[in-house]
Protein backbone atom coordinates (compact mmCIF):
# COMPACT_ATOMS: atom_id res chain seq x y z
CA UNK A 1 0.00 0.00 0.00
CA UNK A 2 2.58 2.39 0.82
CA UNK A 3 4.53 1.87 -2.75
CA UNK A 4 1.40 2.65 -4.57
CA UNK A 5 0.64 5.49 -2.16
CA UNK A 6 4.28 7.24 -2.96
CA UNK A 7 3.74 6.06 -6.90
CA UNK A 8 0.50 7.94 -6.62
CA UNK A 9 2.18 10.91 -5.12
CA UNK A 10 5.31 11.12 -7.18
CA UNK A 11 2.96 10.78 -10.55
CA UNK A 12 0.67 13.75 -9.59
CA UNK A 13 3.90 15.98 -8.74
CA UNK A 14 4.68 14.50 -11.81
CA UNK A 15 1.36 16.04 -13.99
CA UNK A 16 2.02 18.87 -11.79
CA UNK A 17 5.48 19.39 -13.06
CA UNK A 18 5.01 18.77 -16.62
CA UNK A 19 6.15 19.96 -19.11
CA UNK A 20 10.04 20.18 -17.32
CA UNK A 21 11.35 20.94 -20.61
CA UNK A 22 11.11 22.06 -24.59
CA UNK A 23 8.93 19.55 -25.99
CA UNK A 24 9.62 18.00 -29.66
CA UNK A 25 6.84 18.63 -32.34
CA UNK A 26 7.56 15.65 -34.87
CA UNK A 27 5.27 16.85 -38.49
CA UNK A 28 5.97 13.73 -40.57
CA UNK A 29 5.43 15.85 -43.62
CA UNK A 30 7.36 19.01 -45.10
CA UNK A 31 7.40 22.52 -44.37
CA UNK A 32 4.22 24.28 -45.72
CA UNK A 33 2.36 21.05 -46.00
CA UNK A 34 -1.13 20.98 -44.05
CA UNK A 35 -0.01 18.94 -40.63
CA UNK A 36 2.91 21.02 -41.09
CA UNK A 37 0.47 24.77 -40.62
CA UNK A 38 -1.56 23.02 -38.72
CA UNK A 39 1.04 22.44 -36.08
CA UNK A 40 2.77 25.68 -36.46
CA UNK A 41 -0.46 27.39 -35.64
CA UNK A 42 -1.18 25.09 -32.61
CA UNK A 43 2.40 25.00 -31.53
CA UNK A 44 2.57 28.70 -29.73
CA UNK A 45 -0.59 28.19 -28.37
CA UNK A 46 0.43 25.21 -26.46
CA UNK A 47 3.75 27.12 -25.22
CA UNK A 48 2.22 29.95 -23.71
CA UNK A 49 -0.36 27.45 -21.93
CA UNK A 50 2.10 25.20 -20.83
CA UNK A 51 5.00 27.30 -20.37
CA UNK A 52 7.76 25.21 -22.48
CA UNK A 53 8.55 25.78 -26.14
CA UNK A 54 6.98 22.76 -28.39
CA UNK A 55 9.35 22.41 -30.88
CA UNK A 56 8.42 21.54 -34.93
CA UNK A 57 10.67 19.00 -36.39
CA UNK A 58 10.09 18.12 -40.07
CA UNK A 59 10.37 14.06 -40.85
CA UNK A 60 9.05 13.57 -44.33
CA UNK A 61 8.99 10.81 -46.54
CA UNK A 62 7.07 7.45 -47.19
CA UNK A 63 3.49 9.27 -46.57
CA UNK A 64 4.50 10.52 -43.33
CA UNK A 65 5.28 6.75 -42.13
CA UNK A 66 9.19 7.57 -41.52
CA UNK A 67 9.33 10.27 -39.03
CA UNK A 68 5.99 8.68 -37.24
CA UNK A 69 8.03 5.67 -37.15
CA UNK A 70 10.95 7.46 -35.27
CA UNK A 71 8.90 9.38 -33.08
CA UNK A 72 7.20 5.44 -31.74
CA UNK A 73 10.78 5.04 -30.64
CA UNK A 74 11.26 8.11 -28.53
CA UNK A 75 11.03 8.65 -24.38
CA UNK A 76 7.54 7.68 -23.59
CA UNK A 77 7.88 10.90 -21.15
CA UNK A 78 5.08 13.49 -22.61
CA UNK A 79 8.45 15.57 -24.14
CA UNK A 80 7.25 14.05 -27.92
CA UNK A 81 3.94 14.68 -29.44
CA UNK A 82 3.28 13.64 -33.41
CA UNK A 83 1.36 15.52 -35.76
CA UNK A 84 -0.69 12.74 -37.12
CA UNK A 85 -3.05 12.18 -39.94
CA UNK A 86 -5.36 9.58 -41.41
CA UNK A 87 -2.49 8.58 -43.80
CA UNK A 88 0.01 8.16 -41.20
CA UNK A 89 -2.15 5.85 -38.84
CA UNK A 90 -5.13 4.81 -40.85
CA UNK A 91 -3.92 4.35 -44.10
CA UNK A 92 -0.48 3.44 -43.80
CA UNK A 93 -1.42 -0.38 -42.94
CA UNK A 94 -3.05 -1.43 -46.33
CA UNK A 95 -0.49 0.81 -48.17
CA UNK A 96 2.76 -1.01 -46.64
CA UNK A 97 3.79 -4.68 -46.36
CA UNK A 98 6.09 -3.82 -43.51
CA UNK A 99 5.18 -0.83 -41.84
CA UNK A 100 7.88 -0.04 -38.87
CA UNK A 101 5.09 0.59 -35.86
CA UNK A 102 1.76 -0.55 -35.07
CA UNK A 103 -0.62 2.48 -35.59
CA UNK A 104 -2.98 1.18 -32.27
CA UNK A 105 -0.13 -0.35 -30.29
CA UNK A 106 2.59 2.15 -30.19
CA UNK A 107 0.66 5.15 -30.38
CA UNK A 108 -1.56 7.15 -27.76
CA UNK A 109 -4.10 9.34 -28.84
CA UNK A 110 -4.51 13.11 -27.34
CA UNK A 111 -7.02 14.37 -29.88
CA UNK A 112 -8.50 14.54 -33.06
CA UNK A 113 -7.51 17.88 -34.29
CA UNK A 114 -10.25 18.12 -37.87
CA UNK A 115 -11.44 17.24 -40.98
CA UNK A 116 -10.99 18.31 -44.54
CA UNK A 117 -11.35 17.71 -48.01
CA UNK A 118 -8.90 17.85 -50.92
CA UNK A 119 -9.08 19.79 -55.03
CA UNK A 120 -8.24 18.05 -58.27
CA UNK A 121 -5.86 20.43 -59.73
CA UNK A 122 -4.32 21.30 -63.10
CA UNK A 123 -2.58 23.71 -64.84
CA UNK A 124 -4.58 27.49 -66.60
CA UNK A 125 -3.07 25.65 -69.93
CA UNK A 126 -4.65 22.17 -69.37
CA UNK A 127 -6.66 21.40 -72.35
CA UNK A 128 -9.70 20.14 -70.19
CA UNK A 129 -11.58 22.89 -68.64
CA UNK A 130 -14.58 21.21 -66.54
CA UNK A 131 -14.23 17.59 -64.15
CA UNK A 132 -16.37 16.19 -67.28
CA UNK A 133 -13.82 17.15 -69.71
CA UNK A 134 -11.12 15.95 -67.60
CA UNK A 135 -12.53 12.22 -67.43
CA UNK A 136 -12.98 12.87 -71.02
CA UNK A 137 -10.25 13.46 -71.74
CA UNK A 138 -7.50 11.04 -69.51
CA UNK A 139 -10.00 8.20 -70.65
CA UNK A 140 -8.56 9.46 -74.59
CA UNK A 141 -5.31 9.69 -72.98
CA UNK A 142 -5.36 6.39 -70.68
CA UNK A 143 -1.97 6.03 -69.44
CA UNK A 144 -1.14 8.97 -70.67
CA UNK A 145 -1.35 11.41 -67.74
CA UNK A 146 0.81 11.59 -64.60
CA UNK A 147 -0.93 12.49 -61.28
CA UNK A 148 1.06 13.51 -58.42
CA UNK A 149 0.87 12.61 -54.97
CA UNK A 150 1.99 13.27 -51.28
CA UNK A 151 -0.37 11.63 -48.86
CA UNK A 152 -2.76 9.04 -48.45
CA UNK A 153 -5.17 11.13 -49.32
CA UNK A 154 -3.84 12.36 -52.45
CA UNK A 155 -3.17 8.43 -53.78
CA UNK A 156 -6.54 7.17 -52.28
CA UNK A 157 -8.36 10.45 -54.44
CA UNK A 158 -5.99 9.84 -57.68
CA UNK A 159 -6.74 5.74 -57.65
CA UNK A 160 -10.71 6.62 -56.76
CA UNK A 161 -10.82 8.82 -60.02
CA UNK A 162 -9.06 6.69 -62.10
CA UNK A 163 -11.60 3.72 -61.23
CA UNK A 164 -14.50 5.51 -60.98
CA UNK A 165 -13.58 7.97 -64.09
CA UNK A 166 -12.56 4.38 -66.21
CA UNK A 167 -9.43 5.80 -67.08
CA UNK A 168 -5.52 4.28 -66.23
CA UNK A 169 -2.51 7.47 -65.37
CA UNK A 170 1.11 7.28 -64.35
CA UNK A 171 1.42 7.37 -60.17
CA UNK A 172 3.82 9.76 -58.98
CA UNK A 173 5.06 10.05 -55.88
CA UNK A 174 6.54 12.79 -53.72
CA UNK A 175 7.95 13.48 -49.68
CA UNK A 176 4.57 15.99 -49.31
CA UNK A 177 1.84 17.30 -51.03
CA UNK A 178 3.75 20.93 -51.86
CA UNK A 179 6.34 19.30 -54.02
CA UNK A 180 3.34 18.13 -55.79
CA UNK A 181 1.92 21.12 -55.98
CA UNK A 182 5.58 22.35 -57.23
CA UNK A 183 6.19 20.06 -60.01
CA UNK A 184 2.49 20.56 -61.28
CA UNK A 185 3.26 24.40 -61.43
CA UNK A 186 6.41 23.44 -63.55
CA UNK A 187 4.31 21.23 -65.79
CA UNK A 188 6.01 18.00 -64.02
CA UNK A 189 2.94 16.33 -63.74
CA UNK A 190 -0.50 16.82 -65.22
CA UNK A 191 -2.58 16.70 -62.43
CA UNK A 192 -2.60 15.88 -58.73
CA UNK A 193 -4.69 16.65 -55.79
CA UNK A 194 -4.04 19.20 -52.67
CA UNK A 195 -5.92 20.31 -49.35
CA UNK A 196 -6.89 23.90 -49.75
CA UNK A 197 -4.29 25.05 -47.35
CA UNK A 198 -1.45 24.33 -50.34
CA UNK A 199 -3.57 24.64 -53.05
CA UNK A 200 -6.17 27.63 -52.74
CA UNK A 201 -3.62 30.38 -53.40
CA UNK A 202 -2.34 29.11 -56.50
CA UNK A 203 -6.16 29.06 -57.24
CA UNK A 204 -6.67 32.51 -56.73
CA UNK A 205 -3.54 33.77 -57.98
CA UNK A 206 -4.72 32.17 -61.16
CA UNK A 207 -1.94 29.77 -61.75
CA UNK A 208 -3.93 26.53 -60.95
CA UNK A 209 -7.01 25.84 -61.56
CA UNK A 210 -9.63 23.43 -59.77
CA UNK A 211 -12.06 20.97 -61.71
CA UNK A 212 -13.37 19.04 -58.52
CA UNK A 213 -13.49 18.40 -54.78
CA UNK A 214 -13.24 15.51 -52.97
CA UNK A 215 -15.85 16.51 -50.37
CA UNK A 216 -19.06 14.62 -50.69
CA UNK A 217 -20.76 18.95 -51.35
CA UNK A 218 -19.27 21.84 -52.33
CA UNK A 219 -17.37 23.88 -49.88
CA UNK A 220 -17.64 27.32 -49.07
CA UNK A 221 -14.01 27.84 -50.13
CA UNK A 222 -14.78 27.05 -53.64
CA UNK A 223 -18.55 27.37 -54.35
CA UNK A 224 -17.98 26.75 -57.78
CA UNK A 225 -16.27 24.08 -58.12
CA UNK A 226 -18.19 21.12 -58.17
CA UNK A 227 -17.55 17.97 -55.94
CA UNK A 228 -16.10 14.89 -57.97
CA UNK A 229 -19.19 13.01 -56.46
CA UNK A 230 -21.53 14.86 -58.49
CA UNK A 231 -19.62 13.16 -62.32
CA UNK A 232 -18.97 10.06 -60.02
CA UNK A 233 -21.43 9.18 -57.63
CA UNK A 234 -20.35 7.77 -54.09
CA UNK A 235 -16.81 9.60 -54.58
CA UNK A 236 -15.52 11.26 -51.20
CA UNK A 237 -12.32 11.41 -49.61
CA UNK A 238 -12.33 13.10 -46.27
CA UNK A 239 -8.83 13.42 -44.78
CA UNK A 240 -8.26 14.35 -41.07
CA UNK A 241 -5.60 15.66 -38.82
CA UNK A 242 -4.92 14.67 -34.69
CA UNK A 243 -1.85 14.59 -32.19
CA UNK A 244 -0.27 11.16 -30.42
CA UNK A 245 2.69 10.68 -28.49
CA UNK A 246 4.63 7.41 -27.92
CA UNK A 247 2.62 4.30 -26.12
CA UNK A 248 3.04 4.83 -22.42
CA UNK A 249 3.37 8.53 -21.93
CA UNK A 250 1.54 9.42 -18.80
CA UNK A 251 -1.76 9.93 -19.16
CA UNK A 252 -1.91 13.19 -17.12
CA UNK A 253 0.45 14.59 -20.00
CA UNK A 254 -1.75 13.85 -22.31
CA UNK A 255 -4.96 15.48 -20.85
CA UNK A 256 -3.14 18.52 -20.44
CA UNK A 257 -1.92 18.74 -24.07
CA UNK A 258 -5.53 17.86 -24.55
CA UNK A 259 -6.78 20.53 -22.58
CA UNK A 260 -4.39 22.96 -23.82
CA UNK A 261 -4.68 22.62 -27.40
CA UNK A 262 -9.03 22.54 -27.00
CA UNK A 263 -9.28 25.84 -25.34
CA UNK A 264 -6.72 26.99 -28.05
CA UNK A 265 -9.05 25.94 -30.90
CA UNK A 266 -12.04 27.60 -28.98
CA UNK A 267 -10.35 30.98 -29.23
CA UNK A 268 -12.15 32.84 -32.35
CA UNK A 269 -8.55 33.69 -34.07
CA UNK A 270 -8.04 29.71 -34.06
CA UNK A 271 -11.00 28.98 -35.80
CA UNK A 272 -10.14 32.31 -38.05
CA UNK A 273 -7.03 30.43 -39.06
CA UNK A 274 -8.66 26.56 -39.94
CA UNK A 275 -11.36 28.18 -41.70
CA UNK A 276 -8.65 29.92 -44.13
CA UNK A 277 -7.12 26.23 -44.14
CA UNK A 278 -10.57 24.72 -45.04
CA UNK A 279 -10.35 22.81 -41.87
CA UNK A 280 -13.24 21.98 -39.71
CA UNK A 281 -12.65 21.45 -36.28
CA UNK A 282 -13.75 17.98 -34.51
CA UNK A 283 -12.09 18.13 -31.49
CA UNK A 284 -11.84 14.68 -29.55
CA UNK A 285 -9.94 13.52 -26.47
CA UNK A 286 -8.02 10.44 -25.76
CA UNK A 287 -10.43 7.67 -25.27
CA UNK A 288 -12.92 8.94 -28.22
CA UNK A 289 -10.18 9.50 -30.79
CA UNK A 290 -8.64 6.12 -30.30
CA UNK A 291 -12.24 4.40 -30.83
CA UNK A 292 -11.82 7.01 -34.25
CA UNK A 293 -8.47 5.63 -35.08
CA UNK A 294 -9.62 2.29 -35.17
CA UNK A 295 -13.06 2.56 -37.46
CA UNK A 296 -10.80 4.94 -39.82
CA UNK A 297 -7.81 1.91 -40.06
CA UNK A 298 -11.12 -0.27 -41.40
CA UNK A 299 -12.34 2.47 -43.34
CA UNK A 300 -9.30 3.59 -45.04
CA UNK A 301 -8.09 -0.23 -45.84
CA UNK A 302 -11.72 -1.08 -47.45
CA UNK A 303 -11.41 2.31 -49.61
CA UNK A 304 -7.84 0.91 -50.83
CA UNK A 305 -8.55 -2.20 -51.27
CA UNK A 306 -11.42 -0.88 -53.56
CA UNK A 307 -9.38 1.56 -55.06
CA UNK A 308 -6.95 -1.37 -56.27
CA UNK A 309 -3.93 0.19 -54.67
CA UNK A 310 -0.93 -2.67 -53.88
CA UNK A 311 0.77 -2.28 -50.73
CA UNK A 312 4.47 -1.45 -51.40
Amino acid sequence: MLLVFLFAISTAASAQGYPSKPVRFVVPFPAGSLPDQIARALAPQLQESLGQPFVIENKPGAIGTIGTAEAARAAPDGHTIVMTTNSTLAAAGALYKKLQYDPLKDFAPIMLIGRTSMILLVRPDFPAQTLKDFIQLARAKSGQLAGGYGSAGSQVSIAKLKAGGGFAAVDVPYKGVPPAVTDLLAGQISFTFADFAVGLGQMKGGKLRALGVTSTGRTPLAPDVPAIGEEIPGYEVVLWYGLVAPAGTPREALNRIYESASAAMAKPEFQARFAAFGVDPAPLGPEPFRDYIRQEIEKWSRDIRQAGIEPE
